[in-house]
């Protein structure tokens, strides 16, 4: 038992230096710097039953700092009022279109299919899909593609500042973050080669369009409840410069509004994040579940007392 209380620590340790290497790789969205150009950017935005969001989300695009921007929005079959409210944008404002979505055709998963047909339609240099959900400000776009440049990417995916409200979210919501962060160092995204290095998040990915409309890579991926990082592996398999970041106040989003579904959303990801192993993803939350108290048990009160400063550490680097 000795020698597995030593793994619980050293897994601990290896977390907690991933955390540091993280903190101090500032993995966050750069500030932004002179552009090479401006091109002309693509916002596709797949939208269902967002009457409550898709109307803010829009006046936001609206009032960003980047002026070579065209807005589509695919109404996903919404039975509330989000055609009706992008129809209103779309009549005052030339850069905003309207796509009504029709029947699912077999073997499509709705948002897959929703993000295709926006591809189809988009004329920019840069496709970036963002979900309606999500709050955008400032120079977001400017920051974005500023980075984009500078590394020569074909895909940049960001995960947005999570709005927590309620305590079932609160809870859980941080998690998913929680264990990326501890996990995978994100500057080996863009660094390494290697697939297993793969993170992102379908509510901010951002795409060269050229390369986009020569790998299709939403239809490739047309039935994968995860298609995020389905697609980020895809360009690591053939070869493609990709990162992922994390957000600021710039770029927010109330992914869940109450534990069951912070609960259901997680459990979609994490598996994804684990290889899709049922038994490396459960042994893992088993492993961390019970760590302290085989400490406490083991070792005593004062490997107890590090294990939980170190996840303590871990929680707020």
């Amino acid at each position: 038992m000795i020698y597995f209380c030593y793994f619980l620590m050293g897994l601990l340790i290896i977390r907690l230096l991933v955390a540091l290497v993280n903190y101090l790789s500032f993995a966050y969205l750069p500030k932004v710097a002179p552009l090479a150009n401006e091109p002309n950017i693509s916002v596709l935005i797949p939208a269902r039953d967002e009457e409550e969001n898709i109307g803010t989300l829009l006046d936001q695009l609206a009032t960003l700092e980047y002026s070579a921007l065209e807005i589509i929005v695919y109404n996903d079959n919404s039975t509330d009022s989000t055609g009706s409210i992008v129809k209103q944008w779309e009549t005052k404002n030339l850069n905003i279109k309207l796509i009504n979505g029709g029947k699912l055709p077999q073997g499509w998963l709705g948002k897959n299919h929703a993000c295709h047909q926006l591809s189809k339609a988009a004329t920019g240099d840069v496709l970036l899909f963002l979900d309606a959900d999500v709050s955008v400000r400032k120079d977001l776009i400017k920051r974005s593609i500023s980075h984009f440049q500078k590394y020569e990417l074909h895909l940049l995916s960001i995960f947005p500042k999570q709005i927590a409200k309620s305590l079932g979210e609160k809870v859980s919501v941080p998690l998913m973050n929680w264990i990326l962060l501890s996990l995978l160092p994100l500057s080996l995204i863009r660094n390494s080669k290697n697939e297993a290095f793969s993170a992102a998040n379908g509510q901010f990915m951002m795409f060269k369009a050229v390369t986009y409309k020569d790998i299709w890579p939403h239809e490739k991926c047309k039935a994968h409840r995860v298609e995020d990082i389905a697609i980020i592996k895809l360009f690591k398999q053939k070869g493609l410069a990709c990162d992922t970041l994390l957000g600021d106040a710039d770029i927010s989003c109330r992914m869940y509004d109450g534990l069951e579904t912070a609960v259901e959303g997680f459990t979609k990801n994490i598996f994804q994040f684990f290889g899709n192993s049922i038994l490396v993803t459960v042994s893992f939350g088993i492993i961390t579940t019970i760590a302290p108290f085989v400490l406490y048990f083991n070792m005593g009160i004062w490997w107890f007392i590090a294990y939980m400063v170190g996840i303590v550490s871990i929680r707020f680097l």
